[in-house]
């Protein structure tokens, strides 16, 4: 697996002290109204946990958990997260590869789901992979900022395109956020104190 491959390689220490970006204030977008209301929130928070809420009309889905948190200073992501598979649709599937498009996914590396249920032989990993492949996702892309975050996120049915306008609304407002680094490493938040592990 992709984790057991970064394991292999190893961490290699720097000379240099790790540059957090430190949320000071609150930030937040919206997009939506009513039932098509769609937000995600950086909050100050010593550390870096994320909160994900789904909201899917889908059997298989319903049945299982629509919100997950996780504390990268509690949880071990490999185990916790790292696992959770894309999802979609058998139709949307088959258009996609039709457009030349989601060529190398599968039942092996997504969950796909028909009207009713799940299709894959062997379920799901967790019994909220749905909403936690969400929260995979935005690590992915809150990292895009460049450096790890000091931040509590939360977030309701947002997706890629949102978590990047919560990052350049964050930075759009420097007086929001700040650089930190912990010289002492006993400093840091849970999580941080060694060098980040994925497992």
């Amino acid at each position: 697996s992709f984790v057991f491959l970064l394991q292999s390689a190893g961490i290699v220490l720097q000379n240099a002290p790790r540059r957090f970006i430190r949320v000071k204030q609150p930030i937040e977008v919206r997009q939506g109204e009513g039932a098509q209301i769609k937000w995600a929130r950086l909050d100050p928070y010593h550390g870096y946990k994320l909160r994900f809420e789904i909201d899917f009309a889908h059997p298989a889905v319903d049945s299982t958990g629509q919100s997950v948190e996780f504390d990268l200073g509690q949880g071990h992501y490999s185990r916790d997260i790292a696992r959770a598979r894309t999802f979609g649709f058998t139709k949307d599937v088959e258009m996609m590869r039709a457009n030349g498009l989601a060529l190398g996914g599968g039942m092996d590396n997504a969950i796909v789901m028909d009207d009713y249920k799940v299709l894959n032989a062997d379920g799901l990993r967790y019994d909220d992979e749905f909403a936690k492949h969400k929260i995979l996702d935005a690590m992915g892309d809150l990292y895009l900022v460049g450096h790890p975050l000091l931040a509590a996120y939360s977030a309701f049915r947002s997706g890629h395109a949102l978590n990047n306008l919560l990052l350049r609304e964050l930075e759009a407002h420097p007086e929001s956020w700040e650089w930190v680094t912990f010289a002492n490493e006993r400093l840091a938040p849970a999580g941080f104190a060694q060098p980040v592990r994925a497992w």
